[in-house]
């Protein structure tokens, strides 16, 4: 028998009650594995469409992977800087690694990116779902599953979409675990928040601030302090393990974080914001809504952000994450804009955007507000249409092509594809060299794009001698190159021993001739018989 004051008794048709059978009745929620599974394919689907023509070129790519090819060759635990890694997190170099035993080089970066990228859909789904309710966690996974610049992150060899995954299911148990006041999903969600500080230093930040927000996470002091004190101890063997191999090897034990800071201050400087004009201090200040704006889509991103103050004002349960999200771009932006020792890059920001979406059904019921589903409709399909069109016509527009506007937009497209002229030498390289055991000398590129060529040119490393290693000598007397390839701004020319005159390069006493078909700013030579 069911009690009188049950649920059920009181949603069952009475005789005594008349005119109940009116009422409707709640619609039961679908099954969760139907939804994930929805979700799941939707975000795998456009991932796939440009999985097979984006190419390795953000997000220091091709250097992870060749790092990654290192460690491969030499698995050990690495345990600082200078222990094979550098300014990147370790654990992408072990996935990458792991996967390079299977796939090639230029494939196995971006498949884990893929895996970890569709996957994320499910912990932001638990997330919104345990928030707002099903529907909103649909709507935040068809939003996060058409974002054109996590398109791009998903197809290429970054770290973002593996990093992006665990911090995910870091908000999604914490918000389990306070929500439901037991410790089991917060100790977990601590150990993956370990995981996402050993992919990007960015995470580190996340300590304190989920830290502090559980100090305040309930009214019962004891058990806020406690569950506080305890989530953050558990987040604490990565870190203190990191900086000990790092103190252990450089003296140091914030030498990987002080590096990339010195790196951006360096990188203002170039950028021409050391002076700190007004103009620059602006551009600082209205990165992050810009990037929210442009590549979320101008729907989402501002019904999301009303949904964040709607939330703010009733449903004070979820201000913790509004702090998430607000709390380190205005952080990043300060230093920006105010302190000059930070440049911010768009993939910097996902972090942060990708709780945007979470909001959106707070955001979509305080802009519509009681004017009908006329208006309701309006809002969510000219929403939807954005979100759809604008990815796919930024893709369309800066696929393999160059310069101006495309060159600028291209970090944030959802399709990432190398200079033409740059995938021209690579290829001659891999035909021509690599695939007849030959060697290279490969000049240096202010843009970087020597790191292009040589990754893609196949070439093993101890038959290339690159300006940008200090092993360049020594590589270059080993593999005696008989093709040199030179960048219009590069070093190569700077060099002692070089010489050019009309089309042909001398080095170290032997002359290559310059060959045709090749387009500047990159030219190659032939050794001459």
């Amino acid at each position: 028998m069911v009690p009188a004051s049950s649920p059920a008794a009181l949603a069952s048709p009475s005789a005594a009650v008349p005119g109940l059978s009116a009422v409707p009745a709640p619609q039961p929620e679908p099954s969760t594995r139907w939804l994930v599974g929805l979700l799941l394919v939707a975000a795998l689907l456009p991932r796939l469409g440009v999985f097979f023509i984006n190419e390795n070129l953000f997000g220091d790519a091709v250097v992870r992977t060749e790092l990654a090819e290192r460690w491969l060759a030499a698995p050990h635990v690495i345990t600082s800087y200078k222990d094979g890694t550098y300014q990147f997190g370790p654990l992408h170099l072990y996935l990458v690694g792991a996967v390079l035993s299977v796939f090639e080089r230029d494939v196995a970066g971006r498949l884990v990116s893929l895996v970890f990228g569709v996957l994320s859909v499910v912990p932001l789904f638990a997330l919104t779902r345990r928030l707002f309710g099903w529907r909103a966690g649909v709507a935040a996974g068809l939003a996060f599953s058409a974002w054109g610049m996590h398109l791009q992150f998903s197809t290429t060899a970054g770290s973002e979409a593996v990093s992006l995954f665990f911090m995910l299911a870091v908000f999604a148990l914490v918000a389990e675990g306070v929500e439901e006041n037991r410790f089991q999903p917060l100790f977990w969600g601590a150990v993956l928040l370990n995981f996402a500080c050993a992919l990007r230093y960015d995470a580190w930040l996340y300590i304190p601030l989920i830290t502090v927000a559980l100090v305040f996470s309930t009214e019962d002091r004891v058990a806020s302090l406690t569950r506080a004190v305890g989530f953050g101890l558990v987040c604490l063997p990565f870190p203190l393990l990191w900086m000990q191999g790092n103190e252990l090897a450089h003296g140091d034990p914030f030498f990987p974080i002080k590096a990339v800071e010195d790196f951006h201050k360096q990188w203002v400087a170039d950028s021409g914001g050391a002076g700190g004009s007004l103009g620059w201090r602006l551009q600082q200040l209205g990165f992050w809504p810009a990037v929210a704006l442009f590549t979320l889509t101008p729907g989402v991103a501002l019904l999301g952000g009303a949904g964040m103050v709607r939330a703010w004002k009733k449903h004070p349960e979820t201000r913790w994450l509004v702090v998430m999200a607000v709390l380190p771009a205005l952080y990043f932006t300060f230093r920006a804009a105010v302190l000059l020792s930070f440049v911010p890059l768009a993939r910097f920001t996902v972090t942060q955007l990708v709780l945007v979406p979470v909001f959106l059904a707070p955001g979509l019921a305080a802009v519509v507000g009681s004017r009908g589903d006329f208006a309701r409709r309006a809002v969510v399909g000219v929403s939807a249409v954005l979100a759809v069109v604008m990815p796919v016509a930024l893709g369309i527009y800066t696929f393999r092509t160059e310069g101006g506007l495309h060159d600028s937009l291209r970090p944030v497209s959802p399709t990432s594809t190398n200079p033409v002229a740059v995938m021209q030498v690579a290829r001659f390289l891999k035909e021509e060299v690599a695939a007849k055991g030959g060697a290279a000398a490969i000049d240096d590129d202010p843009r970087y794009m020597d790191l292009q060529v040589a990754f893609f040119s196949t070439l093993p490393e101890m038959r290339m001698a690159r300006v940008r290693w200090d092993t360049f000598r020594q590589r270059l007397g080993d593999a005696r190159p008989e093709v040199v390839v030179r960048f219009d701004e590069g070093k190569l020319v700077k060099d002692p021993g070089v010489k050019l005159d009309g089309r042909t390069l001398t080095l170290d006493g032997v002359a290559y001739q310059e060959q045709d078909g090749f387009t500047a700013p990159l030219h190659v030579y032939r050794r001459q018989p």
